[in-house]
This record gives structure tokens, C-alpha cells and sequence, in this order.
């Protein structure tokens, strides 16, 4: 079971972030200008967001592992579709579909993580596993996807074959989650057995303050990171002059380090404090913006361009993730773990929605800057909101700690 959370993960992980992708191929291909491409990205979040509000707290009554299968299917055949009718518009059913399925998923695998371990600590490993794999899963879909592309033209509609093969994925992996089996029974109460009980228990979540820092933090950081994985390829493209092809490969760097940079914090999770971890990060991101983003003035186009003669930009600003990738599975499993098990399907969804918000914001942020001014205004603007966790995080701190101590003083009582 704990292969087939991982597969999904990874599968979700490219069709998710292909969306910078799609919108520098969409731009070439189907004549779209960069407001318009960027639309993308509510097509993708909006869904996620209203699924999750739906179905999160009833997703118990109909199961985790039937939800991720649902969830697969309904993907399969929005990839059938991307190559047999292809256009702008069956993109924007594709990336629908994809955050529908998503909202399923996501709160599918965060609450079968709790299922699958007994204490915070393997919680946060799992999770911090999961979350890896996710990140190896976005490196996948930049060669993937670049694997496809004309380099001769690239307003070729040929990419579009790459949908063949993610369509096959999502039935090799309905094929495993058919083969697996997870006891669900420890997600169910009297309460949550009703569509009443299950709508009260995410409700009543919005009495604790830890859960509004919490989704702050959470809203704050996906900003962050969808503005730089979604623009990435663009500013690869247009302002350090690299080939559509390229540009998509080189963006694959920010997936590694992201990769890279949660297996690593897993370690460090051992020896440090969580909250000690994240302040580091967050400023470490801050100054490597700062210093990196002046590099990429004035690239002059060429045509011998590659991989031995990048601009150094290219290498640097993908940097970021390193710094980046901790942050989020280390806030949802603190913020999880916290809460009993009947609650994590409603909490995983309040995580998803604030999330998707915070994406399709940091997106369509990004794409008014990048229009109106260049790429390098536009990633300087993740300077705020940076800023911003940095307060988050704080109260978060505060909130977990307090909660600790609740927690202290009824075992206490009971003993």
C-alpha cells in the first residue's frame, strides 16, 4: 500500500507540474498570450479547491483506496482526450480533471499516512518520503515532457503524445491499488459514519488557532513555490534565452533540489528542531533570490546555446528548492499529527484547499508581473510572502506548543 501511495503521488506529481510546461508549449502551439496560459493554473487549483471543500470530510464514508482509484480513472481519459483533440480548451478539461482527481488523492494519501503509522515521528517520515518521491516525480515530468518537443519547431503539436504513456500509468497504478489492500476502520467514528458528522468534524476544526496559522503557513508557501515551478521554464525561455526544449530540462533542477532538499531535511529533522529547520530555510531562500536573480540581467540570445554554456542563472535561481521543498510536508505532518485520526481526511482538506489558493494566486501574481514588467520583477515580488512565513510560522510555533501542553496535562489527569 505504501508503493501504490507513492506511484500516485509521483503520477499526480508530473501531470500536476507539467502546468509550466503546458503553458510555455500552449503559448507556441495553440497561439495563446501569457494572461491567457496562465488561466491555466485556476483550472487546475479552483477544482482542487472545491472538490476538496465537497468531499474531503466524506471521503471516510467512501474510502482512501476507492477515492485514489476514482481519482486515476477519471485522469486516464482526460489524457486519452489531450492527443485525439487537441486545443487550448481540451487542455483546460485536462488540468480540471487533474485537480479534481487531486483533491481525491491528496486527501486520500495524507489520511492513509496516519493509518499507516502509530507516532509523530513516523508520521513525519513517511511523509517527508512521500513528499520526495513526489519531488522525484516533477523532475520525471520535465524530461518527460521536453522528450516530446520539436526542437525544430517547437510549436509542434507532437508533445501531446506524451499523454499516451501518462495514461497508461494511471492504469498500471489502479491495477496496484486493486492489488492492496488498507484497513480503514481507525479513520471512522459514530460522528464522521453520516454526511452530518463528517461536515461537523471539518467545521469544528476552525475553533482551534493552530489550524488558521497553520493554513496561513501553508497558503504563504505554495505561493512561493507554484511561482517559481509553473513561471520557471517561461523565465528559462525568455529571459536567459534558452530553447523551449532546454528551458523545460533546465527547470527540472528546481525538482531535484526539492528532491534533494526534503530527503535531506528528513536527516536533520533527527537533530534539530523543526521550527529552527524552517527559519533557516526561509531565510536561506530569501538571500539566495537576493543574490542569484541579478545574474540573469542582460542574456544576450545565441544559438549555439547549451548545457556547457548556460547562462550561470540557469543553474542557481532551480537552487531554491533545496531551501524550499522542507518547509511543506514538515507543516502538514506537525499540523497532522496533532490531531486524531478521524480528523486527518477534514484537516487534509482544509490543507488542500488553502493551498490551491495559494497557487493559483502565486501564479496568476507571477504572470501579470512577468506581462507587464520581465521574469526578474516577478520572482524578486516571492520576496513577500517569504517575509511573510516568517510570521506564520511564528504563531504556528506558538500554537503546537500550546497544543503540546494540553495534550501533557490530560494524559497526566488520566493517569
Amino acid at each position: 500500500m505504501i508503493a501504490a501511495l507513492a506511484l500516485i503521488y509521483m503520477v499526480f506529481a508530473i501531470l500536476l507540474n507539467s502546468v509550466g510546461t503546458v503553458i510555455l508549449q500552449s503559448i507556441s502551439t495553440f497561439g495563446v498570450d501569457k494572461p491567457q496560459a496562465s488561466l491555466l493554473e485556476l483550472f487546475k487549483d479552483l477544482p482542487i479547491a472545491v472538490t476538496s471543500f465537497l468531499v474531503a470530510s466524506f471521503l471516510p464514508l467512501l474510502g482512501y483506496r476507492r477515492a485514489m482509484m476514482i481519482a486515476l480513472g477519471i485522469v486516464a481519459g482526460a489524457c486519452v482526450l489531450m492527443p485525439l483533440y487537441p486545443g487550448f480548451r481540451t487542455t483546460e478539461l485536462l488540468f480540471t480533471c487533474v485537480g479534481v482527481s487531486f483533491a481525491l488523492t491528496k486527501v486520500a494519501v495524507y489520511s492513509s499516512i496516519g493509518l499507516l503509522t502509530d507516532n509523530r515521528n513516523e508520521h513525519g517520515r513517511l511523509t517527508n518520503t512521500i513528499e520526495g518521491l513526489f519531488m522525484i516525480g516533477v523532475l520525471l515530468a520535465g524530461w518527460l515532457f521536453s522528450a516530446f518537443v520539436d526542437r525544430d519547431r517547437p510549436a509542434n503539436p507532437s508533445w501531446l503524445n506524451v499523454y499516451w504513456i501518462l495514461a497508461l500509468l494511471c492504469v498500471l497504478v489502479i491495477t496496484l491499488l486493486a492489488t492492496s489492500r488498507l484497513d480503514e476502520s481507525a479513520a471512522r467514528t459514530e460522528e464522521t459514519k453520516s454526511m452530518r458528522g463528517s461536515l461537523a468534524e471539518m467545521l469544528h476544526l476552525f475553533l482551534r488557532p493552530l489550524v488558521y496559522v497553520f493554513l496561513a503557513s501553508a497558503f504563504l508557501y505554495v505561493l512561493i513555490e507554484q511561482s517559481f515551478s509553473t513561471w520557471l521554464p517561461t523565465f528559462n525561455n525568455e529571459i536567459l534565452k534558452l530553447p523551449n526544449a532546454m528551458s523545460i530540462q533546465v527547470a527540472t533542477i528546481l525538482a531535484g533540489a526539492s528532491a534533494v532538499g526534503r530527503i535531506v531535511a528528513g536527516q536533520l529533522l533527527r537533530r534539530m528542531q523543526w521550527y529552527a529547520l524552517l527559519n533557516i530555510c526561509v531565510l536561506g531562500m530569501g538571500l539566495l533570490v537576493t543574490l542569484t536573480l541579478p545574474l540573469a540581467h542582460g542574456v544576450v540570445a545565441r544559438a549555439d546555446v547549451g548545457w556547457l554554456n548556460a547562462p550561470i542563472a540557469a543553474y542557481l535561481i532551480p537552487l531554491i528548492g533545496v531551501l524550499m521543498a522542507p518547509i511543506y510536508p514538515v507543516i502538514n505532518s506537525v499540523a497532522l499529527s496533532s490531531l486524531p485520526k478521524p480528523s486527518h481526511a477534514a484537516m487534509t482538506g482544509l490543507i488542500v484547499i488553502f493551498s490551491a489558493l495559494g497557487g493559483t494566486l502565486g501564479s496568476r501574481i507571477t504572470a501579470i508581473v512577468f506581462s507587464r514588467f520581465d521574469g526578474i520583477h516577478a520572482f524578486y515580488f516571492s520576496l513577500v510572502p517569504m517575509l511573510l512565513i516568517l510570521v506564520t510560522l511564528f504563531f504556528f510555533k506558538r500554537e503546537t506548543d500550546r497544543a503540546g501542553s494540553a495534550a501533557a496535562s490530560i494524559t497526566l489527569a488520566v493517569k
